[in-house]
C-alpha cells in the first residue's frame, strides 16, 4: 500500500465503509481552501466529476469548502471517494456533514482516520491528516489556496513523496489564488481540464464527457436556436436571468421560463446566487 512508503506512516487506520483493493487503484487528492469561491466551486464540478467518472477515486479531507465540494462532485457522478478525517473515526466533524458522511459510505467509499473513537480534532491532527491524504494518492490537485492554506502542506508532502502536484490557476485579484499561483511558478503542473488530470493516470475522458469537464452535452446538440445560443454563452459565463434577458433583449419572465426548461432538461444548472451555468 502507498502509505507504507511515506515518511512517518500511520501505525493503524480505522475506517467505515467497505475496504476493497480496487478503490486504491487510481487515487487523486483534491484539496483547497475552506473559503471556496464561486469560481472554485464551478471548477471542482468541471474537473472532479469527469475524473471520478473515469474511475479515479477522489480523496480529500472532509472539511468545509473545497473538501466537501470535492467529495460531493465525485458522488454526483457515481464515483468513489475517500474522506480522511482530522478527528477520531467515530466523530463527524464538521457535524453539518453528517449526510455527506452517510452518502460516502453508501456509495462504496471510505471514511478513514488514524485516530480512534471520538478523539477530538485539533490543529495538529489536521496537519498530520494531510500526509495521509497525500500518501494514499498518486497525485494531488490544489483548487484554491491562500498564502497560509493547509492545502499547501498537502502539496509539499505530495512533492516530497515524489508525486505530481497539479494546480488550478485562478484570478490574480483573488486571495485564494496566491497559493496555486506560487505552486505553478515553482513547477506544479497547471491544469484547466479534466483531460489534463486524467493524462497523469494515462486515462481518457469517459464517453459523453467534454474534455473541459463541463456538461455531458456538446455545443452541437439539437436545440431550438435560442436555447443553443444561451447554452453556448453559459459555457464561459455564469449569468442571472436579468443579465440573459438583457443580452437576448427579452422580458425577464420569458427568459426565466426558458431557463427553467433548460434546467429540467439537464442542460444547465442554477447556483446559490440564482446564476445559470453549464
Amino acid at each position: 500500500m502507498r502509505l507504507a512508503k511515506i515518511k512517518n506512516p500511520p501505525e493503524i487506520l480505522y475506517y467505515h465503509g467497505q475496504w476493497e483493493a480496487s478503490i486504491f487503484q487510481h487515487c487523486l487528492a483534491v484539496v483547497g481552501t475552506r473559503k471556496m469561491t464561486d469560481y472554485g466551486e464551478e471548477m471542482v464540478e468541471r474537473l472532479v466529476g469527469p475524473v471520478a467518472r473515469a474511475g479515479v477515486t477522489i480523496i480529500s479531507g472532509f472539511m468545509y469548502g473545497v473538501d466537501a465540494a470535492t467529495h460531493q462532485a465525485a458522488l454526483n457522478v457515481g464515483g468513489r471517494t475517500i474522506a480522511v478525517l482530522g478527528c477520531g473515526i467515530d466523530l463527524i466533524r464538521p457535524a453539518i456533514h453528517r449526510e455527506l458522511h452517510m452518502k460516502i459510505i453508501e456509495s462504496n467509499g471510505l471514511i478513514v482516520s488514524e485516530l480512534p473513537g471520538k478523539h477530538p480534532p485539533a490543529r495538529w491532527t489536521f496537519v498530520k491528516r494531510n500526509r495521509i491524504v497525500a500518501g494514499l494518492s498518486q497525485a494531488s490537485l490544489i483548487i484554491e489556496a491562500g498564502e497560509q492554506s493547509g492545502a499547501l502542506i498537502t502539496a509539499q508532502l505530495t512533492q516530497d513523496q515524489g508525486k505530481p502536484v497539479l494546480a488550478l490557476p485562478g484570478p490574480v485579484t483573488s486571495g485564494v489564488s496566491y497559493g496555486t499561483s506560487r505552486l505553478i511558478k515553482n513547477g506544479a503542473q497547471l491544469v484547466t481540464t479534466a483531460k489534463d488530470i486524467l493524462a497523469v493516470f494515462k486515462l481518457s475522458c469517459p464517453p459523453g464527457v467534454l474534455p473541459t469537464g463541463g456538461s455531458k452535452h456538446s455545443g452541437n446538440i439539437d436545440l431550438p436556436q435560442e436555447e443553443k445560443e444561451i447554452y453556448q454563452l453559459l459555457q464561459d459565463w455564469r449569468l442571472s436571468v436579468d443579465q440573459l434577458a438583457r443580452q437576448f433583449q427579452r422580458p425577464a419572465a420569458q427568459m426565466g421560463t426558458t431557463l427553467s426548461l433548460m434546467v429540467l432538461k439537464g442542460l444547465i444548472k442554477e447556483d446559490k446566487q440564482s446564476r445559470y451555468y453549464i
